[in-house]
């Protein structure tokens, strides 16, 4: 068995899934993957069955942190020493799983495929929010990361447990945030996004100013009333 998982959290990805996972199988044989779908209203858990791809069916929509933690119990329970947050949508590129690894072989719980370690932030909307968040992480951890919104992060066995076992941990900036306070090192590859090959994202405007209110609030007032690391 590989010691690396890919968890693909999918909903209502019928224009993207069959690429997306067709691709990493294709190009990368030697990697383990399992698709979550969420409770998808539209073909993609057809289309992942007829594919014979490996999936988790879920009979209800459980969003994200929900889907992903699925994901994670599954690797924790399946003995993974890695597992990868990999977007169903076709942004992330699986040719940075090789890169993240050897970067966690450094010592690292985390590390995040950025897309600003070498190349400089656009000064858009999104990318202020970005730089809040940064900031706020910064405020709270002592830690300076860069792309701290990037969905494709490996995370250690070590984190895979903390997702497993807790509720509603969601894989967010402000769940980085509590780890890193609780001792997780994290470490950033530059790395590039792909726009989304199809269907429609969720981020519009209003919901992705409404995203970095709250995860700005949960970072710098919430997590303190979190919980420390399991022992």
């Amino acid at each position: 068995m590989n010691d690396i998982l890919v968890i693909i959290p999918a909903f209502n990805e019928e224009a993207n899934i069959e690429t997306v996972v067709g691709k990493l199988i294709k190009n990368h044989p030697d990697l383990d993957y399992i698709i979550v779908n969420d409770g998808s209203t539209d073909q993609t858990a057809e289309i992942c069955r007829k594919n014979h791809f490996r999936m988790i069916d879920l009979p209800v929509n459980l969003g994200l942190a929900g889907a992903f933690q699925t994901g994670m119990r599954y690797a924790y329970r399946n003995g993974y020493r890695y597992a990868v947050q990999f977007d169903g949508d076709g942004q992330h590129r699986a040719e940075y799983i090789r890169p993240m690894r050897e970067k966690m072989d450094e010592g690292y719980d985390i590390v995040i495929a950025s897309r600003f370690v070498s190349e400089k932030k656009p000064n858009t909307p999104r990318m202020l929010g970005s730089n809040l968040i940064s900031t706020a992480i910064f405020l709270t951890t002592g830690i300076h990361l860069k792309d701290p919104t990037s969905g494709m992060r490996m995370y250690s066995r070590k984190i895979i447990e903390e997702f497993a076992n807790r509720i509603n941990f969601a894989p967010e900036p402000d769940t980085i945030s509590w780890l890193l306070k609780n001792g997780a090192k994290a470490a950033e590859i530059q790395a590039k996004m792909d726009l989304r090959t199809g269907g429609r994202s969720y981020l519009t405007p209003l919901t992705a100013a409404r995203y970095m209110i709250r995860i700005l609030l949960s970072i710098l007032f919430i997590q303190n009333f979190r919980g420390g690391n399991r022992k």
